[in-house]
């Protein structure tokens, strides 16, 4: 079974600031996963980040997630896309760094949306780079759209397209807080399809650019992929804690909001 792991824009980005890569928490997440694959190469991780501070501002600019239609969207979509691949090599240089066999997947090459809904994607280089040991490396991306021409899909949109196919059993999805808040702060621990209707009304507001919906989005996006895929737990925690995937994937520690078609806890499997 398959483990993907998201690192989002604001965990790696400061979001409020352009182009502004935090290389230091970068680095501190590669040493963990290096602890974690060394010696396992059986291990099936998938690694995607979010755009950040790079892609979101560029894509806010331009309205490239609404569509594209003129000359000047056309190269307000390029720009987006140049700017995400700047921060995804920015990212696979740390990991490489801490000697783990990363290989970076443009989404942009072979998805498809239609008014911004991802229809094709195809994931049989994914499937055999994982295979053979590698750890494919993929990220928020423009698409073209046969309905608007372009647009913009996210990580979470991505990884809920790769699930069936890749056989996945987990998703982790780190940003720069505990979990999914509520807009008193505190933690949701839990949401099943059940409670997402409560779970919404609560959420707390987000913090900085996100033109593919932020927290609320991702909440929908994966409560929907756990519903139609009863057996997939995912999980939603602060990347900045001290040691978060060592607790999460090896001494499976219940950190942050679990997201599970009926609330049992994430099962042992790393």
């Amino acid at each position: 079974m398959t483990i993907l792991i998201k690192l989002g824009g604001s965990l790696i980005t400061d979001k409020q600031k352009v182009h502004s890569f935090r290389a230091g928490v970068a680095r501190a997440l590669a040493e963990q996963l290096s602890r974690l694959y060394e010696g396992n190469e059986k291990r099936r991780l998938l690694i995607g980040h979010g755009s950040g501070s790079f892609g979101h501002v560029e894509a806010q600019k331009h309205g490239t997630a609404q569509g594209v239609t003129t000359p000047q969207d056309r190269l307000g979509f390029a720009r987006v896309g140049a700017i995400a691949t700047e921060l995804s090599l920015l990212l696979q240089n740390e990991f490489i760094a801490a000697g783990l066999p990363m290989m970076r997947f443009q989404p942009s090459s072979t998805a498809i949306a239609n008014h911004g809904q991802i229809v094709s994607y195809d994931s049989r280089a994914l499937s055999l780079a994982l295979d053979k040991g590698l750890i494919p490396l993929l990220h928020g991306d423009v698409a073209l759209d046969e309905a608007i021409n372009g647009t913009i899909v996210s990580t979470e949109s991505l990884f809920a397209h790769l699930a069936a196919p890749l056989k996945v059993s987990r998703i982790i999805l780190l940003g720069e807080v505990d979990g999914v808040l509520d807009r008193r702060g505190a933690v949701i621990p839990l949401i099943t399809p059940q409670s997402l209707s409560g779970a919404l009304s609560a959420l707390k507001g987000a913090r900085g650019v996100d033109v593919t919906g932020g927290m609320r989005q991702k909440v929908k996006t994966m409560t929907a992929l756990v519903r139609a895929q009863p057996m997939l737990h995912v999980v939603i925690a602060n990347g900045k804690r001290e040691g978060i995937l060592v607790d999460l994937l090896e001494r499976q520690l219940q950190i942050g909001t679990r997201i599970s078609s009926d609330g049992s806890p994430n099962p042992p499997q790393f």
